[in-house]
């Protein structure tokens, strides 16, 4: 029977702390992560034609990634301050929904997961957050890591499921 690891996040008496990663090597950190917003097809083409009441959709989702993304640590308690050192979203209107996918560097002692995967969350709020008020039916779907890059566990990538777009 094997081990489950042990959670990095918890001290011997299960008590929460946030990991000292001070004896870590600095390396380049890479992650992406995705996730979609699904919207009736009328509010899809309103996003895409720039129709929507409040603005820019997708130039305000974009940089509520990007702020989203350099403030993970007040978001997410026992996460680290990071020292980003890029971060790139891309947004792609569908006939229901949007795709949005965040990629995140940086070069430090710890990961990049947590802020690309806050990029993505808070581009899907705010997607949500412009367009409730012609469609309350929006569903924020499958907000995942993808890839990440970098640290002592090397390079990981999300294996693709026969039938799943992306």
């Amino acid at each position: 029977m094997s081990r489950r690891p042990a959670l990095s996040h918890f001290d011997d008496a299960g008590a929460a702390r946030m990991v000292d990663v001070g004896v870590k090597a600095e390396t380049v950190r890479v992650a992406t992560a995705s996730g979609r917003v699904v919207m009736a097809d009328a509010t899809a083409r309103a996003v895409r034609a720039g129709k929507i009441g409040k603005g820019d959709v997708l130039g305000v989702a974009r940089l509520a990634a990007i702020q989203a993304a350099k403030r993970t640590a007040d978001w997410i308690p026992l996460c680290h301050s990071l020292r980003l050192t890029g971060i790139e979203v891309d947004l792609r209107v569908r006939s229901r929904g949007v795709d949005i996918a965040a990629t995140v560097r940086a070069f430090d002692r710890t990961g990049v997961e947590m802020e690309a995967l806050v990029a993505v969350s808070a581009a899907a709020l705010t997607i949500y957050d412009m367009c409730k008020a012609i469609d309350r039916g929006i569903v924020i779907e499958t907000i995942r890591l993808d890839a990440k890059q970098g640290g002592r566990s090397g390079t990981w990538t999300r294996a693709r499921s026969p039938g799943h777009d992306g």
